[in-house]
């Protein structure tokens, strides 16, 4: 296991801890990671996008001119999808967009994005968030004296509310609570921060983290 320098919310040393190779020791598989965030993405989709078909558009309920004799092509409503005002021919009606993914799948990703991220030194783990009030001021200087920089994720417990709403006012800085981390947002920032309660280990990313 990799062993990693704990520190506390002013950026001193505060003893250290081991990394589960299980969780951030794993090679990172970019396919799986991939197919796992473009599945996370889809079902984000509303799919609430609607065209009307030829029998939906208002109109066109009469012959527009008669069969024969006038050297136009034959019509039979001015609702066809040819006609500027007319229905839509295979448009996109209402669907979901969600993707079957299994559940090992999802936490071999995330374990590869964990795994990216340690591999960069961008894991940092806080013994405790020590905010006797919630504060934006104390939160910015917290990360300031951790040297973080960029995107941040941190990870929150159920009992970090006063940290909660000293970083969430940060732009930077995405908050997730411990059952709700995933390879996606793992990626999409530069820096995961945990505390020694919210650091994942093999056996609790297979119960709850990542599902």
């Amino acid at each position: 296991m990799a062993t990693l320098k704990m520190k506390n919310a002013a950026g001193k040393e505060a003893g250290s801890v081991e990394l589960d190779d299980a969780v951030f020791g794993v090679q990172p598989n970019v396919p799986v990671m991939h197919q796992v965030v473009t599945a996370q993405l889809a079902a984000r989709r509303s799919g609430t996008q609607s065209t009307k078909t030829r029998s939906e558009v208002r109109g066109g309920g009469a012959k527009p001119y008669r069969q024969k004799g006038t050297g136009n092509a034959r019509q039979g409503s001015i609702r066809a999808p040819h006609f500027s005002g007319g229905g839509i021919a295979l448009g996109p009606k209402p669907r979901k967009y969600n993707q079957r993914t299994p559940k090992k799948m999802v936490r071999l990703a995330l374990r590869s994005a964990l795994s990216d991220r340690a591999n960069e030194g961008r894991v940092t783990v806080v013994d405790s968030w020590s905010f006797a009030q919630p504060s934006t001021k104390e939160g910015v200087k917290a990360l300031a004296a951790l040297g973080i920089e960029g995107r941040v994720l941190i990870v929150l417990g159920s009992g970090d509310e006063n940290a909660a709403m000293s970083f969430r006012n940060i732009p930077e800085v995405q908050l997730i609570a411990v059952p709700e981390l995933n390879a996606y947002d793992v990626l999409c920032n530069d820096h995961i921060v945990f505390t020694s309660d919210t650091l994942p280990s093999a056996a609790a990313s297979s119960e709850s983290v990542g599902e």
